[in-house]
């Protein structure tokens, strides 16, 4: 079976440090190690609107700015397919046949569609759009035949829902549908990165984000107001690393080099978190080292942006390429599937040889 890798984001604003180490960055590897046969990136366009569809200018402005930031991370569109979902209208029929397969009970036991309802606050005006997302997600994952979803474990609910629908699909029609797996972080750390005020979850609509294009100053500014250890008074206090943003990040980006870079004391992460837990050791320090690892780590990618920047037909002519790619794809599953339902009335020649037999009589 072949090895294909389908993932994406919503265009509801620039990608952020949590998108790249939660699921951007391992892309880009996975795309360059030639393990996979091939690789789909969505820019999921469709799901967005089921929270914005009073405000699609947010979603159309955004998509550039999402496939400048795929494309400056270096997912490279010679290996990866980008695309639009809402230019493979498949996808849609596809949703609608696997909503049939799924209860409204299990849609509210989806513990990330529990938590998203919460956040967004809709109480009883939840729209119909988003409160079945995770079906549209199957659909994406199916169209493709994805074996592999990198994600962040946030996602892990809604690819377990993907393999429910898979499961149930194959059993009621017969074997079609491809069964995906979720492809975590390998690093802990990069599991679900939390905003720079300490919240559980980076959110744009929060405004707790560092993002990939963060001008260098504003970046600083935002790292050195960064949430630590709040009993972390005096430099010679002993600090904690449980729930401190900064050793988080740390863990997440830093890499013993880095330290040989920028600061020669100590040898590795380890060493610096046994010295910030005995006491001695102050946040402003820890976090100009935290600065200059982010630095470090984003200034390819601004740069790469800012080329990309200045041939913007370039890149809609990718994400048209790409799309007219994907649509070919999502449009093969689609016939297999009403072909295992049995709903391909024209192409079934013993149907309709079964129907003149029985009104020739």
């Amino acid at each position: 079976m072949a090895k294909i890798i389908l993932t994406g984001d919503r265009p509801t604003g620039r990608l952020h440090v949590g998108h790249y180490v939660g699921s951007l960055r391992r892309r880009v590897e996975l795309q360059n190690s030639g393990e996979y046969d091939k690789i789909y990136i969505m820019i999921a366009d469709a799901q967005a609107l089921t929270d914005n569809a009073d405000n699609p200018d947010k979603i159309r402005e955004n998509i550039v700015e999402v496939a400048l930031d795929y494309m400056s991370a270096g997912l490279d569109p010679t290996k990866s397919t980008i695309f639009i979902q809402s230019m493979i209208p498949e996808l849609t029929e596809l949703t609608f046949y696997y909503a049939n397969l799924v209860t409204t009970a299990r849609l509210e036991r989806n513990p990330t569609i529990k938590s998203e309802l919460q956040m967004r606050g809709f109480g009883g005006s939840i729209p119909v759009g988003f409160y079945t997302y995770p079906i549209s997600q199957a659909s994406d994952i199916t169209a493709f035949k994805a074996t592999t979803v990198p994600a962040g474990e946030d996602q892990m609910p809604m690819v377990e829902q993907t393999q429910e629908i898979v499961q149930r699909f194959n059993y009621i029609y017969g074997e079609t549908l491809v069964t995906p797996h979720i492809l975590l972080p390998d690093n802990k750390a990069c599991l679900r990165l939390p905003g720079i005020d300490g919240k559980a979850k980076m959110s744009k609509s929060l405004g707790n984000c560092i993002y990939l294009s963060e001008d260098p100053n504003e970046m600083k500014k935002k790292v050195m107001s960064m949430f630590t250890d709040p009993n972390h008074i005096k430099i010679e206090d002993p600090g904690s690393l449980e729930g401190n943003t900064v050793f988080t990040y740390l863990d997440a980006f830093c890499r013993d080099e880095h330290f040989a870079e920028f600061l020669p004391e100590y040898n590795n992460l380890d060493e610096l978190k046994e010295h910030y837990t005995k006491g001695g050791l102050g946040d402003v320090k820890v976090k100009k080292l935290l600065n200059n690892v982010l630095q470090a780590e984003l200034e390819p990618i601004r740069a790469k942006r800012a080329e990309l920047q200045k041939d913007i037909p370039y890149v809609y002519d990718v994400l048209k390429k790409g799309s007219e790619v994907a649509r070919e794809v999502a449009a093969s599953t689609l016939d297999e599937v009403k072909a295992a339902m049995k709903i391909n009335y024209f192409d079934d020649d013993a149907l309709i040889r079964a129907s003149i037999e029985k009104y020739s009589k």
